[in-house]
């Protein structure tokens, strides 16, 4: 029996993710545009702090759908603070953010003719 204030790491890395909100660039973009700064991010995103198997755990994440996103987040052990995983943290306490653009597609997309 723990203390009411207590609560188990299990449950922080267990977090529910979801898709992020709706969001906007603050100009139209194409998809080619939005696959280079995603590309530019995830290049320098070790760069950032933390470890590198985390960013790529967190990339896989984000390029999956919920169902293996969650598996993946809980198998590399990262906590999620934000359910959009926006924020997260891995064991040792190191902070890891992703823009929303590495997470989803943003509601001005230029869509291909």
């Amino acid at each position: 029996m723990g203390c009411a204030g207590s609560h188990d790491k299990a449950d922080e890395t267990a977090k529910k993710i979801r898709k992020p909100m709706p969001w906007k660039h603050s100009e139209p973009i194409t998809r080619i545009e939005l696959i280079r700064m995603r590309d530019e991010f995830w290049d320098t995103a070790p760069h950032y702090g933390g470890r590198k198997e985390i960013w790529d755990a967190l990339r896989a994440a984000a390029e999956a759908d919920i169902t293996l996103a969650q598996a993946i987040v809980e198998s590399a052990g990262v906590i999620v603070q934000n359910p959009d995983l926006t924020v997260c943290y891995d064991e040792r306490g190191a902070k890891y953010e992703l823009p929303k653009y590495v997470l989803s597609e943003p509601a001005n997309l230029i869509r291909d003719s």
